[in-house]
């Protein structure tokens, strides 16, 4: 968190201390602004860059007790659906076959009749 400090403080100098453009080259108030805006959002930037470097090498024990959960409940889930798509496959697999059988069936029984007609 010290490092937040100067690169802000570092991009308010620049804004500051910096001569002033020769002619009517200075900065309008809405492009302070802008520059303003983008001092605050490398601040949050950096602020949330120290918190996720702070929780990837100290994981709370709430989150990874929380991820084990969800990981069950996921691998449950990945369980039942293959579960129930090789339950779907295997039935239509079987209904083929079936319809097969039949139209074997029904061709062998009036099959040589029809060819014939």
């Amino acid at each position: 968190m010290a490092s937040e400090t100067p690169d802000t403080h570092d991009v308010e100098t620049l804004q500051t201390s910096a001569p002033p453009p020769s002619g009517s080259e200075t900065l309008s108030p809405l492009e302070q602004e802008v520059l303003d805006e983008y001092a605050r959002l490398l601040d949050n930037m950096d602020n949330m860059s120290n918190i996720l470097a702070d929780l990837t090498s100290n994981p709370s024990p709430e989150i990874l007790d929380a991820l084990r959960g969800l990981e069950r409940k996921t691998s449950l889930v990945f369980t039942l659906l293959k579960a129930s798509v090789y339950s779907i496959v295997l039935n239509q697999q079987i209904r083929d076959q079936d319809e097969d059988l039949e139209e074997m069936e029904r061709r062998s029984e009036g099959g040589g009749l029809s060819e014939r007609g």
